[in-house]
């Protein structure tokens, strides 16, 4: 959306879906808060519409328009290493997580993880606090992850995760010039004894997956890539990029030949969902990362 590249922070966006006074909408969007801070969100500029900071709260709202809540001044923010608090109520977190931070530890991999270091920061912020996984990114790739703070609403989300969850983009760079401006994959996936995820060539043999993609930048040497995922599999980017021809940048695993980044060229840069408490859509957006727009100056 064009609303996050004037150097704001967006910390989630929402939409209206009738008439409403900007105050009226406020309050219906976060239920769980109190009214004192819903209003200081616009005493401290924290609200934008069209690309404009809005305080006042009879601010009219129509169908359609995207209320953008921002971040507070960092010195307001709660830091936490290695990635970004994006959201934060009773039921969910929100995060930006670094390329090289597990999601959460395997019986192989006891370390410092997203999950670990979450689970530190709401025992600090609230007695007894719970947290629970609700989806992973592998460890080199960067961008927004959902954690659920009650079993209930981790349920929620999982059992109904097609519904619930409206869009999820990613940017890749890819090795080679993609020369289809836009495309579609669509295989069966399967998983082997070692672990490695491919496409099965029979067809109907695994489980079906779709991804989506759009060249949003490229040279001779790599393309920077929207992708779009239809369905949710392990490693399905990864896999489907690399069917093309086209492998993530660093991704030695399935199939890349150079790694400029010294990372894997995968960022999770936008989480649309309906929250399973209030049934509002929920919109959280980061830009692409400096260290892949690096490559295409």
């Amino acid at each position: 959306m064009s609303e996050i590249n004037h150097g704001y922070k967006p910390q989630s966006i929402l939409r209206a879906e009738r008439e409403a006074k900007l105050l009226e909408f406020l309050f219906e969007s976060f239920p769980d808060r109190s009214r004192k801070s819903i209003k200081s969100l616009l005493e401290q500029k924290q609200i934008m519409i069209l690309n404009q900071i809005v305080t006042r709260f009879d601010y009219q709202l129509r169908p359609g328009m995207d209320v953008i809540i921002l971040k507070k001044k960092p010195s307001q923010n709660m830091t936490l290493r290695k990635m970004n608090l994006l959201y934060e109520d009773e039921h969910l977190l929100v995060i930006e997580k670094s390329a090289g931070l597990l999601s959460v530890a395997t019986a192989k991999e006891i370390e410092e993880t997203a999950f670990s270091i979450l689970k530190s920061y709401v025992k600090k912020s609230r007695h007894r606090a719970e947290l629970y996984i609700v989806h992973r990114l592998d460890r080199d790739t960067s961008g927004i992850m959902m954690f659920a703070k009650s079993k209930e609403i981790q349920l929620k989300l999982q059992e109904n995760w097609e519904k619930a969850v409206t869009k999820r983009i990613y940017y890749a760079v890819v090795e080679g010039h993609v020369k289809n401006a836009e495309g579609e994959i669509v295989s069966s996936l399967k998983e082997n004894k070692s672990l490695m995820v491919y496409s099965s060539k029979t067809p109907g043999d695994g489980q079906k997956a779709v991804t989506r993609y759009r060249v949003l930048k490229s040279n001779a040497r790599y393309s920077l890539l929207e992708v779009s995922l239809q369905t949710g599999r392990k490693n399905q980017i990864r896999v489907h990029l690399q069917d093309i021809g086209h492998s993530i940048a660093g991704d030695k695993k399935y199939g890349a030949a150079t790694n400029p980044l010294g990372r894997l060229g995968l960022h999770a840069g936008i989480l649309e969902f309906f929250h399973p408490a209030t049934g509002k859509r929920m919109h959280f957006e980061t830009p692409v990362p400096a260290v892949l727009e690096k490559l295409f100056e």
